[in-house]
């Protein structure tokens, strides 16, 4: 009886008023909602979706009059500096919230979000895009403490690449902080006094500040009156309700997907089953299944080999009828993709830094002979490109748009024939001077690989291309024995966990056998690997280790018997921030070599 008396409200409400009251307090969580846990992806595809005015679900909210019915916590970052009188507890949407607050703050450590203006854009020949959008710049510390990269903290850099800062368009008086960052970021174009055109630049230049301000105060208008509607569940609805409503909003009827609305066209325009043609091709092609869904490939691959980019736009703007066509060419592109990421230690869909190579390297391959010289020339082309696209920034957004860039500027190449290593930079992923390689420094900060991470996952896959062996049984990586396989803590958790530290970083990462990971346990390294000595040899586990780029007598010196409080902690940081430290510097001469479409030996890299 007591449901049928509850009621709900939807209402409309404009982020410019959700941040508002985030700011003074009346927002907060249920404690047992999830913390943050949207990735930089999907935080910058919300944000678009708010810069574009598009619609987006509703948010479900409790209202809260006195005594609040669950134990809550403020939104990440948003804690008021004095306690507000709570009005709302956000039962679904807080990740939506969440990043719309931190964003506007630009206070992720790790990211920094920007929002991308092609008209600004002053790069010769480097607009990819001609839309206004949010994109997201990964940020580092190096050695020395500096954020990295330098560039983006520098507003006349930034302005130079058609960016500026996300959080210029935050609700409220923003206006000094907007001249500020305007004065400084044109700066270096105002004349100077003994120019000869110097009136006719000095009006350029005030036009150009002009053109800057109002761009901002459109997307703040944009912004600020963006409509986040939510679902208004009164304070006497009780706890059971509100919790069966958050249960009901979260369990939705599977929408119809864009394959099932291509499969429909093929079969209207040709009369052909493209669900019966899928099925073949995963008899024909079964490697390629191990990247991901075959369905999302055929398309993307497609959609390439007919010059459209790889995003639903493309897919859609398809011939139905050539994609039938060019249906041998797609079989025979996405196994040879699959053969080529297998040579390279990419084994399967779990163990991919980025999905979004699989149509480059798959279309590529309708240019590439079955056999011959130019195979060779070929193939170190795409390598160059896989690797490069796993340790640089260029696949953190806008992944579809710049795949297709990149393609473009591979099949020009693979075209040419006569290409020389020279001309790799002409691909833009390629060209080094504008997307750097990760250096150590950046291989630092990569987080645990099981997670999805381009870098972290990057870095995993040049272990597994040297072999990866296990500890233990001595075997090699491969796609079958990986699957039995688990991401192990070189320097234990529970180890590090005793000194209070982390230790969820790539760089302590290695995937061993279910087993071997059981026997290590909390032991020291020295520990563990004096058991794996007396069942083999040192020579043995040295080179075990070697295949992982586990420098074996940094571990080796990894002892702590004796050691407590803080003496043991000390010794403890010291040891893992030096095993860190070099084995970052061994999987960066690797990249190198491996970015550049060379394939590096095990001896050249550690002996370099």
């Amino acid at each position: 009886m007591s449901i049928m008396q509850q009621s709900s409200k939807a209402q409309d409400r404009s982020l410019g008023v959700w941040y508002q009251n985030i700011q003074q307090g009346q927002i907060k969580l249920p404690r047992f909602q999830r913390m943050e846990a949207w990735d930089r992806g999907r935080i910058t595809s919300f944000l678009n979706t708010v810069i574009n005015n598009l619609p987006v679900g509703v948010t479900l909210a409790l209202e809260v009059a006195g005594e609040e019915k669950f134990v809550s916590r403020y939104i990440s970052t948003a804690e008021p500096e004095s306690d507000g009188a709570v009005t709302q507890h956000i039962l679904d949407g807080q990740q939506r919230l969440t990043s719309f607050w931190r964003s506007m703050s630009n206070n992720y450590e790790f990211e920094t979000y920007f929002v991308y203006v092609p008209k600004f854009d002053s790069r010769d020949g480097r607009i990819e895009t001609e839309e206004t959008e949010v994109v997201c710049q990964p940020r580092w510390y190096a050695k020395n403490g500096s954020r990295r990269p330098v560039w983006a903290d520098d507003a006349q850099k930034c302005l130079a690449r058609g960016l500026f800062p996300i959080n210029l368009l935050r609700p409220g008086d923003m206006s000094v902080d907007i001249e500020s960052w305007i004065n400084t970021a044109t700066e270096g174009l105002m004349p100077l006094d003994d120019d000869p055109e110097a009136l006719k630049k000095l009006k350029n230049f005030m036009e150009s500040k002009e053109r800057l301000k109002d761009e901002i105060s459109k997307l703040r208008e944009r912004v600020t009156h963006f409509n986040l509607p939510y679902l208004s569940l009164p304070s006497d609805t009780t706890k059971d309700v509100a919790l069966q409503v958050f249960i009901n909003m979260n369990t939705n009827s599977k929408p119809l997907e864009l394959y099932d609305i291509i499969v429909a066209e093929v079969e209207s325009v040709a009369g052909t089953s493209l669900h019966d043609l899928e099925s073949d091709l995963l008899d024909k092609c079964p490697t390629a299944a191990r990247y991901g869904d075959v369905r999302n490939l055929i398309l993307a691959t497609s959609a390439l080999l007919q010059e459209k980019t790889p995003n639903n736009r493309g897919m859609v703007e398809m011939d139905k009828e050539v994609l039938l066509e060019n249906w041998d060419k797609l079989e025979i592109g996405l196994e040879r993709m699959a053969k080529l990421l297998e040579s390279q230690g990419v084994f399967d869909e779990a163990r991919l830094p980025t999905n979004a190579v699989l149509a480059v390297i798959a279309a590529a391959y309708e240019l590439v002979p079955a056999n011959g010289d130019f195979v060779a020339k070929a193939e170190k082309l795409l390598r160059a490109y896989l690797w490069s696209s796993f340790f640089t920034d260029r696949y953190e957004n806008s992944a579809a748009s710049r795949a297709f860039s990149d393609f473009k500027a591979i099949k020009d190449l693979l075209l040419k024939e006569t290409f020389t290593d020279s001309e790799y930079r002409h691909v833009p992923v390629l060209d080094q001077e504008e997307y750097e390689l990760a250096d150590s420094d950046a291989l630092l900060t990569a987080g645990w690989p099981k997670k999805v991470g381009i870098e972290a996952r990057g870095i995993l896959a040049v272990s597994n291309y040297f072999g990866a062996h296990d500890f233990a049984d001595g075997r090699r990586a491969t796609y079958e024995s990986i699957q039995n396989r688990e991401y192990h803590h070189i320097f234990p958790g529970s180890l590090l966990s005793e000194a209070d530290l982390v230790g969820d970083y790539a760089l302590n990462c290695a995937l061993i056998t279910w087993l071997t990971n059981r026997i290590i346990g909390r032991k020291d390294p020295l520990e563990y690997l004096n058991e794996r000595v007396q069942m083999s040899n040192e020579v043995s586990v040295s080179d075990r280790l070697s295949t992982h780029l586990i420098p074996y007598e940094r571990l080796k010196d990894a002892t702590y018997e004796g050691l407590e409080g803080e003496a043991f902690a000390v010794r403890l940081e010291s040891d893992f921030n030096d095993f860190l430290r070099q084995r970052a510097n061994l999987v960066s001469r690797a990249i190198v070599g491996l970015c550049s479409g060379e394939q590096p030996s095990l001896e050249s890299v550690l002996q370099s």
